[in-house]
């Protein structure tokens, strides 16, 4: 059966020390900075994503070490072979395991990419399954951490793919005051989404009432799609 150490030895003969250095920058893995201390060891997604895949079916507790490490690129290929888990499960029964272990997780998925490539994909599925778990994602979007509040937002992508977009709406009007850039963007991207896939006349409703309260950034996220005249009426408000 395979570990965690295999997984880790895959990856690690992938190291590529000259992005590592550019990752490292990226992720803003500074004293103070959101990602303080994460390490990386130069993988491209893609690179993750094939590995993850040679991975398929790694046990939960092998994960969960995964995601234990220190090391950026261990942490997301174990989401990767997760959300993998998640998509070919057999029964609710099983995705509701890998749902409630995904939570319990919360604390290792600690930046926005390892949250957006996962939490759409796990929370948000099995909440537009399951619509009564919406209030967990309120629930999120409440909570100090801010990896939380983003797999919240995030998460509303999975309604806005099955068409639906009120839950996005709704959290974003309820994270409209956040102060982190992080959740601008999340907040934005989500709205745009939204008005892109399922309602532009929605976005607009939304726009209207929330416009002064909307962050810069949010608000430029939100409005990408709309023809450039619009876009500018709208930022000169």
């Amino acid at each position: 059966m395979t570990s965690s150490q295999d997984v880790l030895k895959a990856l690690r003969a992938q190291k590529n020390p000259e992005k590592s250095s550019i990752l490292q920058r990226f992720f803003k893995t500074g004293p103070g900075q959101y990602g303080e201390g994460d390490v990386f060891w130069g993988l491209t997604v893609p690179v993750q994503r094939k590995i993850a895949k040679e991975f398929f079916g790694l046990p939960l507790l092998e994960i969960k070490i995964l995601l234990a490490s220190e090391v950026h690129e261990a942490r997301l290929t174990g989401l990767l072979i997760l959300v993998a888990a998640y998509q070919k499960a057999p029964s609710d029964v099983e995705r509701a395991k890998i749902f409630k272990f995904y939570l319990s997780q919360t604390g290792r998925i600690n930046n926005w990419d390892l949250v957006d490539l996962s939490a759409p994909n796990i929370v948000g599925d099995f909440c537009v399954r399951q619509p009564e778990n919406f209030a967990l994602l309120k629930k999120l979007a409440k909570s100090k951490n801010l990896w939380e509040r983003r797999v919240a937002m995030v998460s509303s992508f999975a309604f806005i793919k099955n068409g639906s977009s009120e839950e996005a709406f709704e959290l974003a009007e309820m994270l409209l005051d956040d102060a982190h850039d992080l959740m601008h963007k999340a907040v934005g991207w989500m709205l745009r989404e939204a008005g892109k896939r399922v309602s532009r006349a929605h976005l607009e409703k939304f726009l209207a009432k929330n416009l002064k309260r909307m962050p810069r950034t949010a608000l430029r996220y939100a409005i990408e799609h709309f023809p450039e005249e619009q876009r500018k009426k709208y930022l000169k408000k």
